[in-house]
């Protein structure tokens, strides 16, 4: 078993699972209530559809539909046995046990009746110096393993779960190290100086030096600039995409490192690269970095063998900047290797995240796609055509969103493929959904008394960085900044603003988001509104990587300054029609607004779907952090303050 399993869409009638085995594996899944009959459940072709990615490496989508619900809110253990060549079975304890937590024979799961406690966070880069945050949520669950009250609902990944453009070189080595062992399969590619993958991996600009691999001709030289990030980025982060993933393969095999310590095991003697003396220095501190995050990755694993996992990309899924505007998408779409590239990230993107949010939409793509496997298994090569079919197919995608209806409902907003285009100034930054899908959500949301809406990208972002991006875009530098953010494409922002005011939406929202590298809160309401309306900005960034400390320090304080809630400024900005106030962090040092620090976030729920507690759990071991509104923390202050009662 090389990674897995990983719990994904889970509901009393229905389970959805994810693993990846190094062949086409005969199980049975076992379930056992903490109150009730045990059940077994072979995983036959109606229950598990197998993608074989290699010779030795196999997807296995297991979706089972149960003629009996399973009780909510209670303990549910289970296991997959393994049918072995001699007739035994295996279960996990023997073929993962650092899946298992102490003294526990096997894994277990809880179906919340309630979403009104939900773990998310975004962005887990493996070579960032910070501490796993799912390693730090693993722990948290591990408190409460046995009460299945305080068991969170869901882990809502929010975006950049795997970061496809910017990779490590040793993590890349590893990659390279497991197609080989696994057999992942080649492919051909068109518009590059290699033919193929193979070509590719030998190449001396394979390390480091990927943005040489494309042709010289006068139409790549935007492409180098638009799609290898050759532009520094010196605002706010440094974008290095010269290790960017290119073929399916590799992309497949990073979700395998990344999710499982299982594939490291197999790789331990990957070689070094022949590297400038800048790269090798380079090389060594990456190494170091991505050997915290393999200390850290069973408790990772372990967290996402026990609680429902859902996701939905942000760019580094993909790529930086994706979609970001009309001129982007046509000089990335009318190249055929880059359009490959993105194609590949979509491909591995649909099979192990986007398929176990929504199995029922991708079942022709994955009809597809096992065709496309299917021609492989002669040579162990892909067929060209059949995988650009597939890759057209999933670029013209559009149900990569997806709605769950529990209390409050949750829906998650696909804010990538369904933008907002302008068409008059090709070159600025798209609204992050066009009207079509805000017509599609403002419908999701009618009659409902409170909603949790997931956006990758922050609705109600720190104001003065959003400025700043919107000057750059007009300086004509919206790549060099990341200028995403709802506020940037007038009609996109409006459209959003008249939701929240509709009528018949709810009157609590909760908006989680992630993406931008630090952690805070907003409260805000909707002025001039018919009826009272609450919507609370959350945000947890990242799981595994952090901001600039002092630049942000430096970003928050003039922030404070320009855009404080009493501010006129706030009249010449979207934020005129509304009334924002930022919770405060309890451990902030200097009035900080904004928490900087790797991790997990967690927000608790009442009956009316507004949130009673919001807290980001530090990776590095400090004590979590608790987001207050300012009343909360002036009474507690004052409590403090109180001289103690003499007896």
């Amino acid at each position: 078993m090389l990674a897995g399993p990983i719990l994904r869409r889970l509901e009393p009638g229905r389970l959805v699972l994810w693993l990846v085995g190094s062949a086409a594996l005969d199980l049975t899944l076992v379930l056992v209530p903490k109150a009730g009959a045990s059940r077994r459940l072979p995983l036959d072709a109606r229950h598990c559809r197998v993608i074989r990615i290699g010779r030795h490496a196999c997807v296995h989508l297991i979706d089972v539909a149960l003629p009996e619900p399973l009780p909510q809110d209670t303990l549910i253990e289970y296991d997959l046995l393994v049918t072995l060549d001699d007739g035994n079975e295996a279960g996990i304890a023997h073929w993962a046990p650092h899946l298992l937590h102490a003294g526990a024979a096997r894994p277990n799961m809880v179906l919340r009746s309630r979403s009104d406690n939900i773990l998310y966070g975004s962005c887990r880069k493996p070579h960032h110096p910070a501490r796993d945050g799912l390693a730090r949520a693993d722990a948290l669950l591990a408190e409460h393993l046995e009460q299945a009250e305080e068991r969170p609902a869901m882990l809502m990944l929010c975006g950049d779960q795997v970061y496809a453009d910017d990779v490590a070189g040793p993590m890349l080595a590893a990659i390279h190290a497991l197609i080989r062992r696994l057999g992942l399969y080649a492919e051909c590619l068109t518009g590059a100086v290699v033919a193929d993958s193979e070509a590719l991996y030998r190449h001396p600009a394979s390390y480091y030096r990927r943005e040489e691999l494309l042709p010289a001709f006068r139409s790549n030289d935007a492409l180098r600039d638009r799609f290898f990030g050759g532009s520094e980025k010196p605002i706010f982060t440094t974008a290095n995409a010269h290790n960017h993933l290119v073929t399916l393969a590799e992309v497949m095999a990073m979700y395998l490192l990344v999710w499982s310590p299982v594939p490291w095991q197999l790789v331990a003697d990957a070689p070094v690269p022949a590297l400038k003396p800048r790269h090798a220095e380079r090389w060594r501190r990456e190494s170091k970095a991505l050997a915290g995050f393999r200390r850290d990755l069973p408790q990772a694993a372990r967290l996402l063998a026990h609680v429902q996992s859902l996701m939905i990309f942000d760019d580094h899924d993909i790529t930086d900047d994706w979609n970001l505007s009309a001129k982007w998408e046509t000089t990335v779409y009318e190249h055929p290797f880059a359009r490959r590239i993105v194609g590949n990230a979509l491909i591995a993107y649909m099979l192990c995240q986007g398929w176990g949010n929504r199995p029922d939409v991708f079942v022709t793509a994955l009809v597809e796609l096992g065709g496309l496997a299917a021609t492989a298994a002669a040579d162990d090569r892909l067929d060209a055509p059949v995988q650009d079919a597939l890759i057209r197919r999933l670029l013209s995608f559009r149900q990569w969103d997806f709605v769950v209806r529990t209390k409050p409902t949750i829906i998650v907003l696909d804010t990538r493929t369904r933008r907002w285009r302008n068409r008059r100034r090709p070159g600025h930054p798209s609204g992050l959904m066009d009207w079509e899908s805000l017509t599609e959500l403002q419908h999701e949301l009618l009659d409902e008394t409170a909603a949790v809406i997931v956006s990758p990208t922050p609705m109600f972002g720190v104001k003065l960085i959003e400025v700043v991006q919107r000057v750059a875009t007009f300086a004509g530098l919206a790549l060099t900044v990341d200028a995403e953010n709802w506020m940037a494409h007038r009609g996109a922002a409006s459209s959003m603003l008249n939701i929240f005011r509709h009528t018949r939406t709810p009157g609590n929202y909760v908006v989680l988001s992630g993406d931008v590298h630090y952690s805070f809160a907003y409260d805000v309401e909707v002025r001039d509104s018919e009826r009272p309306q609450h919507i609370w900005q959350i945000t947890s960034s990242g799981i595994k990587n952090e901001f600039p400390r002092r630049l942000l320090d430096w970003l928050d304080r003039l922030n404070r300054w320009l855009y404080s809630p009493r501010s006129p400024l706030n009249w010449f900005t979207q934020r005129r029609d509304l009334a924002l106030t930022p919770y405060l962090p309890d451990w902030r040092q200097q009035g900080e607004r904004v928490w900087n620090g790797a991790g997990i976030g967690q927000v608790w729920l009442d009956a009316q779907g507004r949130p009673v507690r919001i807290m980001q759990h530090n990776a590095d071991g400090r004590p979590s952090t608790c987001f207050r509104a300012p009343e909360q923390d002036a009474s507690l202050a004052a409590a403090a303050e109180q001289p103690l009662s003499k007896h």
